[in-house]
């Protein structure tokens, strides 16, 4: 592929996603990035697949928020390549169905993250996540269960009905939290 064709299809690619919504965002980088990704995928902001997308699966009704990124090679081997040609470390990633991965999170090769799990925010998660559970941290590791986090959420939880319309939303969020 000359480097006039790769330039047009990175351009197109970025024109795509600027001009995808949340839902769409998914089928973009799955497109471009050949990267497995299930049904009911949220994408927001940009998202980092490294340098080995194809060996990324991402199941169904699965948040990534702006900044995640995985790495499914270690780089490091790279100063050892004069004494041992060739050598590379490449691992796939599996994310689970129903995980939320916050902002600027970072998953390592190997990693297996399992169901209904929430990854915090900056975490790096360097081993697998068991099913049911919330992780943060650098190592991210259990920090509860997901009934212990549902519990918590319920006691600080709003319902916002106008969930559609930003003015009305905020609205009703300023006057749940300050009573206006």
């Amino acid at each position: 592929m000359s480097k006039i064709s790769r330039l047009f299809k990175k351009v197109n690619f970025k024109i795509r996603l600027f001009l995808a919504n949340e839902l769409k965002k998914s089928d973009v980088y799955a497109d471009f990035y050949k990267v497995n990704m299930g049904k009911g995928i949220v994408i927001t902001g940009e998202v980092f697949f490294g340098s080995e997308p194809y060996l990324i699966t991402i199941g169904d009704n699965v948040r990534l928020t702006h900044g995640v990124t995985f790495h499914n090679h270690d780089g490091g081997v790279g100063i050892l390549r004069a004494k041992y040609p060739g050598i590379d470390v490449i691992k796939p990633i599996h994310i689970g169905n129903n995980v939320f991965i916050g902002s600027h999170a970072t998953i390592m090769p190997g990693v297996t993250v399992g169901n209904n799990v929430i990854i915090g925010a900056s975490s790096v998660v360097t081993r697998d996540i068991p099913n049911d559970v919330v992780v943060a941290g650098i190592p991210a590791k259990i920090i509860k269960t997901l009934p212990e986090y549902e519990e918590k959420v319920l006691q600080e939880a709003m319902y916002i009905k106008n969930r559609a319309n930003p003015e009305l939303r905020k609205e009703e969020i300023l006057k749940t939290l300050f009573n206006k």
